[in-house]
């Protein structure tokens, strides 16, 4: 380990500094020694040198750095443009080229040009003895350009204490006495992305209401934050809002104040020339090039005469109007004639080569159709390739693709509006799925612009700064460093107090949201009947609750109004409405089961309706005195098609009047029948086996004003019931539990009975008392065998490529998949990687594999990505993973988040047998697997059977 590096890590380890996801090493610590810069110390803070001839946007940061200052040290530093007096301790803020004493220390050799000259966005932040004469010590931040002076004055705020969502979040900032900057060359380097952004869309009725509430609408004062904030988390790069909104017009301040900050502006992928489509109006006709090229031609030019020397990627091609396909046929040579079109304006207008003005062609929805089918575009316009809409990406370059000057671009989705249906309300973005998605197309080479959208900005705010910090380096993350990713971003903005908890509160609040969005949620989601899955839902949501209830009670005050935004509000909300559905569905349910409870769940519905209106009532009105007016006002209950309701709309529900008369029925589980005593058949009972050792149960049910008695008869001692008798008023609950030490050996069926109110009702049960001895692996029960995919018995890697799990990637557990991503198909072989679980089987026959997948898209010009399975020693079955790439399946898909492949094999003979999984082609995450027998039915649900029993 280099001395410096030790150095830096006992001044960690010694006092507590807080780690950073975009920058791990702490170089402001609390305490002096001889090396250090006291930037605040015994009561003083160093003065600000900075050069008036430096960018206008440096000396606007330096003024949020000296803002900082003053709130972490109630100190007001000092500001000086050149040296008239002694100074001992001074931070000299310059851009090479900008600042004369920046350019003389390089010409010195006090600090290194050569790490910064022609380099894209960087800084170097040193200490510099005797800079220059009449400074004794200096704290020397140095930038490439004006975004790189610029992010070194907003690392040293964070490295301070100072959050990016100080603002935007009122994340507070803890005071310090002490901060002393450690000796060395801190620098984050050049970015690995070139431009790293986010798009503003979706922005009614939220932040819209917001913004001419707080500011009179989307003006130079909105943007303001916005570009701070983005500059903040080193970002560069700006689609501005466009629902309606005209980014140029509405204020002419904003572009003004976009190239004072350095931010690149550009306009969305349906949006050519910076022009706003909203200010395509009807006085100029129709928006149709065949029918009406010369008023396009001249809107257009407007835009780039209005552009002028604003850093700006020029958006080029052509959708129809109001965001709609151009055409109904892929007509490429009218787009290629567009795009012509389009370079010769802005070649005409700047009065230099179109390619020295930069541009991207997005191949969003079908855009993407002209590109596969042989359209080309010049060389430097970056191709921006894009998801689904739903974060799964679309298209990448082929791995021996000629490289290309413009390189290539993702958009990505946090927010959407369209279909299956729209998603707006609140953040249900995985960073894992994001990191296996943008790693995908980092390995592929697709490193010139990644920008997301991301809706109102709030509630998308943890997200957001994971797909800036990513894009700075993506180098630096993997699937092992994202559980410590929600770690530093809960110790970053919550003070390090309960930073465990707050971070595995935000790892799965977003996992259940991400199962299904919530504005697809409704009664029919989970199933009340199967595995008691919709309980189960409830309840994990529940744990988060108390959770964050009792983090919340013991924060300190000045961090209640933060965490209520990123956490609290998030959490009760998803909660409250997850249980809502639960509780409608309980009400249907329990109605067609004549069970009189249903009255009171039905009561629940509207108890937990008003509670939604109340929890968004308190964000408006009275988190941090109501400055988030209108941020929560998303709808999100009661679609019923891709777009939203007007307003929020109560689920229906049923009432129930009680039976004159004794009315009694049973309902088991696993089913959503109820049985009355009509019925002559033997009802069967869930399957109990030993290793698993886990009770079934009937319910008893009364919907008649009068109770009545009840009796269960059985001849077996070994079966046992918490109850064998009693009183039915309206529902009694019986567990049918077995004492394993006294059961039969084996499978046993046996029957019992049960009277009630003279009604007599048979059950089958079947059990299996297993010989632990002879069985390996996951156990078959009640005709199928369920496992995580991150629980096989066996990885079999090929140099280099490894099988990865994504811990929490996924519905339930977690992710694998093979990385690196950038490989070609792997042929299968013995030596070929694969995932091996042993499983054991008490029946033979025909089994089906369903393989529960993300719904990864085919981004290759292949039939698609392949993947192989096989048990035991059979030729494995080459499964094509988008052989259905039909709209309907996506739809379902992306809607499930999940994508389930169904293969047929034989089972020759009951015992021991291997599963293999093999690797094919890259990028397919792999789930879960259920194996049904052939005697076997799953149930129905929406997770899948929970994971099976093992024996190792």
């Amino acid at each position: 380990m280099k001395v410096s590096h030790l150095i830096l890590s006992l001044f960690l380890m010694g006092f507590g500094m807080k780690s950073y996801a975009i920058n791990p090493d702490k170089y402001v610590v609390h305490q002096a020694s001889a090396e250090s810069f006291p930037l605040v110390s015994k009561g003083k803070i160093a003065s600000l040198l900075v050069s008036e001839k430096d960018f206008y946007g440096v000396l606007k940061v330096v003024g949020h750095l000296e803002s900082d200052l003053f709130k972490v040290s109630d100190l007001h530093p000092k500001r000086i443009n050149k040296i008239t007096d002694i100074q001992d301790f001074v931070v000299i803020i310059g851009t090479i080229g900008k600042n004369e004493i920046i350019d003389q220390l390089v010409k010195e050799g006090k600090i290194d040009g050569d790490q910064l000259k022609g380099k894209w966005e960087k800084f170097t932040t040193q200490i510099v003895d005797n800079p220059v004469k009449g400074i004794k010590k200096a704290l020397v931040i140095a930038g490439s350009d004006k975004r790189g002076t610029i992010y070194g004055i907003y690392d040293l705020s964070n490295q301070i204490g100072v959050s990016p969502w100080y603002f935007w979040a009122d994340v507070p900032v803890q005071k310090q006495s002490e901060l002393h900057v450690l000796p060395g060359i801190h620098s984050l380097g050049e970015p690995k992305v070139k431009y790293r952004g986010i798009f503003i869309n979706d922005e009614a009725p939220a932040l819209s209401g917001w913004a001419f509430e707080k500011y009179g609408g989307f003006n130079s004062k909105f943007y303001d934050k916005v570009f701070e904030l983005i500059l903040r988390m080193k970002g560069n790069y700006l689609w501005p809002a466009m629902w309606g909104r005209m980014f140029y017009v509405e204020d002419p301040q904003n572009a003004v104040l976009a190239n004072e900050y350095g931010i690149v502006m550009g306009t969305s992928h349906h949006e050519p020339l910076t022009r706003a489509h909203a200010e395509w109006g009807k006085a100029n006709g129709k928006w149709d090039f065949n029918t009406n090229s010369e008023a396009l031609i001249n809107f257009w030019k407007d835009g780039i005469k209005r552009m002028g020397d604003n850093e700006t990627i020029v958006t080029v091609g052509m959708r129809g109007d109001g965001d709609e396909p151009m055409t109904e046929g892929t007509a490429i040579d009218l787009l290629e004639n567009i795009v012509k079109t389009q370079r010769n304006i802005i070649a005409d207008v700047t009065k230099k080569p179109a390619e020295e003005t930069p541009q991207m062609w997005a191949l969003y929805k079908e855009v993407q159709d002209y590109y596969d089918k042989g359209m080309t575009v010049p060389d430097d316009i970056t191709l921006l390739l894009c998801d689904d809409n739903w974060g799964n990406i679309r298209k990448l370059p082929e791995l021996n693709a000629k490289p290309r000057k413009g390189g290539y671009g993702i958009y990505y989705h946090y927010d959407y509006v369209g279909g299956p249906r729209n998603y707006k309300w609140i953040n249900t973005n995985q960073i894992e799925r994001v990191w296996e998605q943008m790693d995908l197309a980092y390995q592929y080479g697709v490193d010139k612009i990644w920008i997301v959208n991301v809706g109102d900005i709030k509630p998308m705010e943890f997200p957001i700064e994971f797909f800036l910090d990513m894009a700075w380096n993506p180098e630096k993350f993997n699937a092992g460093n994202l559980d410590q990713y929600y770690k530093d971003w809960a110790k970053e903005n919550f003070g390090d107090q309960n930073t465990n908890d707050i971070a595995e509160i935000l790892k799965l609040h977003t996992k259940y949201n991400a199962r299904r969005k919530p504005e697809l949620l409704n009664e029919k989601t989970y199933s009340i009947a199967s595995y008691d899955e919709a309980d189960r839902v409830v309840a994990d949501y529940k744990k988060l609750v108390e959770k964050a209830n009792s983090i919340n009670g013991k924060l300190q005050p000045e961090y209640k109004d933060a965490f209520y935004q990123l956490v609290l509000f998030p959490v009760l909300a998803s909660s409250n409405l997850n249980e809502m559905y639960v509780a409608t569905a309980k009400n249907y349910l329990y109605t067609e089961q004549w069970r009189l409870s249903a009255n009171d769940y039905g009561e629940k519905v509207k108890e937990l309706f008003e509670k939604d209106n109340q929890l968004t009532n308190y964000y408006h009105t009275q988190l941090a005195n109501d400055k988030w007016n209108h941020m929560m006002s998303q709808t999100h209950i009661g679609y019923d098609n891709w777009q939203q309701p007007d307003k929020n709309v109560i689920p229906n529900t049923r009432h129930l009047f009680y039976n004159t008369f004794i009315s009694q029925a049973i309902v088991i589980e696993g089913t959503k029948e109820s049985f009355d005593g009509v019925l002559k058949n033997k009802i069967a009972l869930m399957d109990l086996t030993s290793l698993e050792n886990k009770p079934t149960y009937i319910d008893l049910i009364n919907s008649g004003e009068k109770k009545y008695a009840f009796k269960i008869t059985c001849d077996y001692n070994w079966i046992q019931f918490s109850t064998t008798e009693g009183i039915v008023q309206t529902e009694q609950r019986v567990l049918v539990n077995i004492d394993w030490k006294k059961a039969p050996k084996g499978i046993s069926n046996r029957e019992f009975t049960v009277v009630a109110n003279n009604q007599k009702f048979t059950f089958l049960l079947k059990t299996n008392n297993i010989n632990p001895s002879k069985v390996h692996g996951f156990i078959e029960s009640n005709g199928y065998i369920s496992i995580e995919a991150q629980n096989y018995s066996k990885a079999i890697n090929l140099d280099p490529v490894k099988w990865t799990i994504i811990p929490n990637l996924g519905k339930t557990k977690s992710g694998v998949t093979l990385k690196p991503s950038n490989i070609k198909p792997i042929e299968i072989s013995e030596k070929s990687p694969r995932l091996e679980y042993d499983v054991h089987f008490f029946s033979k026959g025909n089994v089906k594999v369903h393989a529960y997948f993300s719904p990864t898209l085919n981004f290759t010009i292949r039939d698609g990505l392949k993947y192989g399975i096989a048990f035991d020693d059979e030729k494995p079955q080459i499964i094509n993973f988008n052989q259905d790439n039909s709209e309907k399946k996506w739809a379902e898909s992306v809607a499930d988040n999940i994508k389930i492949i169904t293969s047929s094999h034989t089972i020759e003979k009951p015992g021991n047998h291997v599963l293999k999984f093999y690797g094919i082609d890259p990028a397919l995450v792999l789930q879960k697997i259920v194996i049904e027998t052939e005697s076997g039915q799953i149930l129905q649900s929406y997770l899948g059977p929970p994971e099976s029993f093992r024996k190792k």
